[in-house]
This record gives structure tokens, C-alpha cells and sequence, in this order.
């Protein structure tokens, strides 16, 4: 007997092949931290999808993602749709194909001469570049809306001239910051050097894409003042699972000065506890192995032991919400500090995390450390990179500064 909510529905008054599957589907959503309310609500869809193929005599194996659909829109007649109706059957569609019961994939589409480009580009920067997934990621859009304002309407690439190529970069740099318009700028120059590379194009376009304007050391670090830092950890709700995970996030950002991305993706297998230490896996997935505070070990200990939810899962922070796993992207641990910092009061002119890094930088450099050191904590392999923060030390630039001409002696 399956207990479904409002409803008690027998499984044996359902027919069909994919029927004993339903039961399969509940205990899958139930590994995956939803709630019983919302269980029962996806388990009624499912076994209303499955008594509407047997109506249709639709044989299991012969399911597809368009029988959904189909199912959907019959389904929108009778009642109000849901947006989460046709996510609900693509999560039962891919239990039936983990289980062997039906091939997820349709039969081959045509695709358009844009979507074959995109799809050899980015198999090339995987294959032969080996570029990091993070970066496919990021040039993937960018690409994407170059080739659909300039490559559209069965346009032949190799009409393309710089005059395009400029315009495109133009108009992107009026509605974004610097740091997305160089962005667009190495995403269009490696797409073009690769349909050089091909002969879709006759002249070397990358050449073409303008240069963003950046001086090196213009700007001053943004970093989060220390009373902020304090007032912002002292607001967190450790008596609740989501608070203590998000003061050992925080702790993470200001002991250790890591990345969005390096905390999202700790895994339980990269502390070592009986050394008291973390291995950090930074850009071009270098790992380094830092030492662990002792309060930032407690935090995380008491987040493994009474805050996280059961997973398979081995990444150190997961998602409070189902379906539980890992955190997909950087943005959720900004997203942790954006609340932390709604929390506390403080209005700051930053919301993402990289500001407590900064912050961890300039207040090593207030308490004397050097230059060398700060970079050996925040890990950079360019001392450049370091210099940066010279421009806060306001202490050593007093002694640089000239008298004011004419001041009294």
C-alpha cells in the first residue's frame, strides 16, 4: 500500500510496466532529504503519468521525454499546471534510465550549423586545450551570443569582419563590469583563434577583439572591516543546522582568506584531523595543505556532527534544501555572505565573499606582516598579485609622501 497525501492509493489498482517503479521513485526522494508533503505531491504525478500510458498503451520501453510532454499538456486541460511538474517527471525519467528500463536519449535531432560550431569548440577546449570545466562554462555563453547576433539567419562564418567582432565587445562592455567584459574578450579571442585554426575564417579576427582598458595596481582593495567581520559571525544561528554551517563557511572566509570556489568543493577527504590540517585545491586545481585554526576545526565539527544532513554525498558543506548534495557552483557560498552581511546591518558597498579575503590580507599587513608572507597565506603564485595591498598600508606610505609645498616648517 502506498500512503499518499489527501489519499490512500493502492499500487495494485495501478497497470503498467513502469508501475513498480513508483515505489523505487519515493525512496530515491526520500535518500535526497525532500519532505514527506512533497514526496507524496511528486509520487501523485507519477502515478498519474503512469496510468495515462497504460490509457495510451505506451510500452515502457518505448517512453521518451516527448510522451512527458505530451502527458503534460493533457494534463494542463484538466487542471492548473505546475512549473515543477515536468522537472518531477524528468527526475522519474532518469530513475527508469539508471534502471535500465528506457533510453533517455531521443533519436538524433538536426542541429542548426550554430549549435554543431558550439559543440566542436567546446569539445576542442576540453580535448586539446584541457581547459578546466569552469572555463568552458564561462566562455559557453559568451560564445554562444556572439555566434547568435553575428552568425544568425545562415550567415557563412567566414563573412565575419573585425567591424563585428568590435561592435560585439562594444555593445557587452556598456552593461558590464571590467572583470565580465575581459571575460568576453578571452572567450571571443580562443574562439577565433580556433576557427582560424579550422579555416572557417580567411583572416586572423582575434587580432580584432579590443583590448579592455585596466591599468595593473588602479584600484584598492575592497576588504570587510574587522568589527564587521566580528558583528557578522556573532549573528549566526548556530542552535539551527543551516547557522552552523554558514559560521564555519564564514570562519573559512576569514581565518583562511579561501575562495568561494575552494569552500564550496571541500570534500570530508581533504581534512586531515589528526594533523589539524586542510588541503585547499585552488585555481588550475593546485592543492595546497593549510594549517587548520583550531576554532575554524570546531566549527566544522560541530556543522559534520549536528548540522549536516545524511548524504552520500562527500563534499564537506551541502544544500539545506532537497534535493541535498553539494553546493553546484561558487555562488552559493556569495550567497551565504550576502545573507550573513543582511543579518548583521552592514550595508557594504561588496556582497561577494572575496571581500573577506581582502580583509584577511590587509589586516595581516596592519599587524606587520610582509608582503611575502601575506602572499604565502592567500597562496599566490605571482608576487604581483601581492603588491596590491602595499596601497593600504598606510603607515609605510606616510614616510614616502613629500611636504606640501608652502606648509609652515
Amino acid at each position: 500500500m502506498e500512503q499518499l497525501r489527501g489519499r490512500s492509493v493502492s499500487l495494485r489498482n495501478l497497470k503498467g510496466p513502469l508501475v513498480p517503479y513508483v515505489g523505487a521513485f519515493r525512496e530515491s526522494l526520500r535518500d535526497q532529504g525532500y519532505s514527506r508533503s512533497s514526496i507524496d505531491a511528486q509520487c501523485r504525478l507519477v502515478s498519474d503519468f503512469c496510468r495515462w500510458l497504460e490509457e495510451n498503451a505506451v510500452a515502457g520501453h518505448k517512453l521518451s521525454p516527448r510522451y512527458a510532454d505530451r502527458y503534460l499538456r493533457h494534463r494542463a486541460r484538466r487542471r492548473c499546471p505546475s512549473p515543477k511538474d515536468g522537472p518531477i517527471l524528468a527526475r522519474f525519467l532518469e530513475l527508469l534510465c539508471k534502471n535500465g528500463v528506457i533510453a533517455l536519449r531521443e533519436a538524433p535531432t538536426r542541429t542548426t550549423p550554430t549549435q554543431q560550431l558550439i559543440a566542436e569548440f567546446i569539445l576542442y577546449l576540453r580535448q586539446e586545450r584541457e581547459l578546466a570545466p569552469t572555463t568552458l562554462a564561462n566562455y559557453l555563453p559568451v560564445v554562444r551570443c556572439f555566434l547568435t547576433e553575428c552568425f544568425g539567419r545562415d550567415r557563412p562564418l567566414s563573412s565575419l569582419c573585425a567591424t563585428n567582432v568590435i561592435e560585439f565587445v562594444q555593445r557587452r562592455a556598456l552593461r558590464q563590469s571590467i572583470g565580465h567584459t575581459k571575460l568576453t574578450v578571452s572567450a571571443l579571442r580562443s574562439f577565433l583563434r580556433y576557427a582560424r585554426y579550422r579555416d572557417y575564417v580567411n583572416i586572423d579576427l582575434a587580432a580584432g577583439v579590443p583590448a579592455v582598458a585596466s591599468w595593473s595596481m588602479a584600484t584598492i582593495p575592497r576588504s570587510i572591516a574587522p568589527e564587521h567581520v566580528q558583528k557578522i559571525l556573532a549573528r549566526c544561528d548556530r542552535e539551527s543546522a543551516v547557522g552552523r554551517r554558514d559560521y564555519a563557511i564564514l570562519l573559512l572566509l576569514a581565518r583562511l582568506g579561501l575562495r568561494a570556489g575552494e569552500i564550496a568543493f571541500i570534500e570530508l577527504e581533504d581534512i586531515d584531523w589528526n594533523v589539524g590540517c586542510l588541503i585547499v585545491r585552488g585555481k588550475g586545481d593546485h592543492g595546497s595543505a593549510l594549517p587548520l585554526p583550531a576554532d575554524v576545526g570546531e566549527a566544522i565539527a560541530d556543522y559534520l556532527q549536528r548540522g549536516r544532513p545524511f548524504s552520500t554525498d562527500r563534499h564537506v558543506f551541502l544544500r539545506a534544501k532537497a534535493p541535498i548534495g553539494g553546493f553546484a557552483h561558487s555562488q552559493a557560498v556569495s550567497s551565504v555572505v550576502r545573507r550573513a552581511l543582511i543579518r548583521g546591518g552592514i550595508d557594504s558597498p561588496r556582497k561577494g565573499a572575496h571581500q573577506f579575503r581582502h580583509g584577511l590580507a590587509c589586516e595581516m599587513l596592519r599587524r606587520g606582516a610582509s608582503l611575502a608572507e601575506i602572499g604565502h597565506i592567500l597562496r599566490h603564485r605571482d608576487p604581483q598579485t601581492t603588491a596590491i595591498y602595499a596601497k593600504v598600508d598606510l603607515a609605510s606610505l606616510r614616510t614616502l609622501a613629500l611636504p606640501w609645498p608652502g606648509a609652515a616648517s
